[in-house]
């Protein structure tokens, strides 16, 4: 099978470097610009997203009449996206944690998701963005349940992932709460059973509670209308699993984006920290609603880039991030959502077959050789 070079191979180690200042510039300029207007944001996202639970959970005190069934669901719906996307996952990311307020912290916050928020930190700001698509290292690359680049190893479970990945899109919030239990690295050998035995106690705690709230407590607020009430709260978390599934895969699984030989991490410049943050990103297009409600992943690749900045820059930043794609001759993946999906759809049936097409990477980028130590991390 043939490999394909990345799309970094032709830059000198200078120009690799230079690219990793200008990015810095652009991380300071936002930074040092933050203020008042930023902090109304998140709180009126805020304010918004409460208001649709609580009005929508009202609604579904009446879910024995279809009209207050409907609004109310939708409202609920829109209030679990925000809450997970712009909300939750900004958050836990440290994106506001400049503003010292503790009720939006990092350290304080816990979501409306079944990962409790200590695990989904440990699995995703540290391993995912530290690691970002390195192959043996990012276990974000296919869950540990999907091959989704022709150098993972094919077995014969692969054949069925288009139905996993349709199952696991129904019930994304609990398949991530499994996967961050990390059952994988205990049978490697790597997380000792004690780990494992209070990561799973965390995880019924707030299990548990994500559970009585949507099927026991909120039902029985509406008397007769219980079960009509808990088939709402199914309905806006099966809403909110396959939105989110769908922006998250796009971001990270389409057509363009490179994974990488674990050797990469050697020595690892900023510069080159950076560029694999964008050969490994994609993003999406769309209205502003649109950004807000993926949480502004759709901008992945300035999230990749600058996981710690707050989310409602990523906007701004993008121009200038795709400048200098165009100015180094490096891609800018993008596209619209039904698009991108599409591609990450046939990527993952492709796949389910052994083969399924050229590999990536090669030609490494270029380097000043360094000693191996720790890989290069922005916060968050």
């Amino acid at each position: 099978m043939p490999d394909t070079p990345s799309a970094a191979a032709h830059l000198t180690d200078e120009q690799v470097e230079a690219i990793g200042a200008e990015l810095d510039a652009i991380r300071a300029e936002v930074v040092d610009s933050l203020g008042e207007a930023d902090a109304r944001y998140i709180h009126r996202v805020i304010a918004v997203q409460r208001a649709l639970e609580v009005g929508g959970r009202g609604m579904l005190i009446f879910s024995k009449f279809p009209p207050a069934w409907i609004a109310g669901t939708a409202a609920l719906s829109v209030a679990k996206i925000l809450d997970n996307m712009e909300i939750g996952h900004n958050v836990l990311h440290g994106q506001w944690d400049w503003m010292r307020d503790p009720k939006v912290h990092s350290t304080t916050w816990e979501w409306d998701h079944a990962t409790p928020a200590e695990a989904w930190k440990r699995t995703h700001n540290y391993e995912h963005h530290t690691f970002t698509n390195i192959r043996g290292k990012d276990r974000d690359l296919g869950y540990t349940i999907m091959r989704i680049t022709p150098e993972q190893e094919w077995k014969p479970s692969n054949l069925f992932q288009p139905l996993t990945n349709l199952g696991l899109s129904l019930i994304f919030e609990w398949g991530i709460a499994l996967y961050d239990l990390e059952f994988d690295k205990v049978k490697d050998g790597t997380k000792t059973q004690a780990e494992a035995r209070a990561d799973l106690m965390t995880f019924w705690r707030k299990s548990r509670k994500q559970f009585a709230k949507d099927f026991v407590l909120f039902p029985l607020l509406s008397g007769p209308g219980f079960l009509q009430t808990a088939a709402a709260n199914l309905t806006a978390n099966v809403v909110r699993n396959v939105w989110s599934h769908a922006v998250i895969f796009c971001g990270h699984f389409p057509d363009g984006t490179e994974t990488f030989e674990e050797e990469r991490l050697e020595g690892e410049t900023k510069g080159q920290w950076y560029i694999r943050q964008m050969l490994g990103s994609a993003n999406l297009s769309g209205s502003p609603l649109f950004h807000i409600m993926t949480g502004n992943l759709s901008h992945q690749i300035e999230h990749h880039l600058f996981p710690d900045v707050p989310s409602n820059r990523y906007a701004e930043i993008a121009p200038k991030v795709r400048e200098i794609c165009r100015r180094y001759g490096l891609p800018y993946t993008t596209g619209s959502l039904p698009r991108q999906y599409g591609k990450v759809l046939r990527k993952i049936a492709r796949l389910a077959f052994p083969g399924g097409g050229p590999k990536n990477e090669v030609t490494p980028l270029p380097a000043r050789p360094k000693p191996v130590g720790t890989p290069i991390r922005l916060a968050g």
